[in-house]
């Protein structure tokens, strides 16, 4: 898995393809990019609606070609690797605002899974509520017996604009703050 949101163009292009030694200043060796570790397996890119464009390119190019080149390397190398990509962003209209390569989106749309908003689907909450408090209980070593109805009333009805990541975070904040 790879976060594309908040890396920079050239961190990205490492990141993904990898680089051998010499490449740039601190390439004291060869590293293996994400495909090329991912090759015979599945390569998932969280937020590639954050991709640059000139990503998008290159990325687009191993999709079709399914090889990639290292950094600094002539060399291709061939890879076999499921794809998967997920966003929080409308697609369809980033490619018509030209932020989002058209060909890119119908190359990687494959099988789409929409997921509503967590206020759109309210029955999963109490789920989702008993999931983060039991992970949050274990990452910080603590007991905790549950939540009462009324908390738990609180957090079904809220409408939870942050979605899923924000009910996290609360009930991370109320497993530490628990007498």
């Amino acid at each position: 898995a790879l976060n594309c949101a908040g890396l920079n163009e050239s961190t990205l292009e490492d990141e993904l393809f990898g680089h051998v030694r010499g490449a740039f200043t601190d390439a004291r060796g060869d590293r293996q990019g994400r495909f090329e570790y991912a090759d015979e397996g599945t390569l998932f890119l969280d937020e590639i609606g954050d991709m640059p464009l000139t990503m998008q390119a290159k990325l687009l190019r191993v999709l079709q070609d399914r090889e990639i080149t290292r950094l600094g390397s002539n060399d291709p190398i061939q890879v076999d690797v499921r794809f998967i990509a997920a966003t929080n962003r409308d697609l369809e209209k980033a490619v018509r605002d030209h932020t989002f390569r058209e060909d890119l989106y119908f190359r990687i749309k494959g099988a789409t899974i929409c997921l509503p908003a967590l206020r759109e689907r309210t029955e999963d909450i109490p789920i989702l509520i008993q999931h983060f408090l039991q992970r949050a209980a274990q990452r910080h070593g603590v007991r905790i017996e549950g939540i009462n109805s009324e908390a738990r009333s609180v957090l079904s009805s809220y409408p939870w604009p942050g979605n899923v990541r924000q009910l996290e975070n609360v009930i991370e904040n109320m497993v530490v703050l628990a007498p």
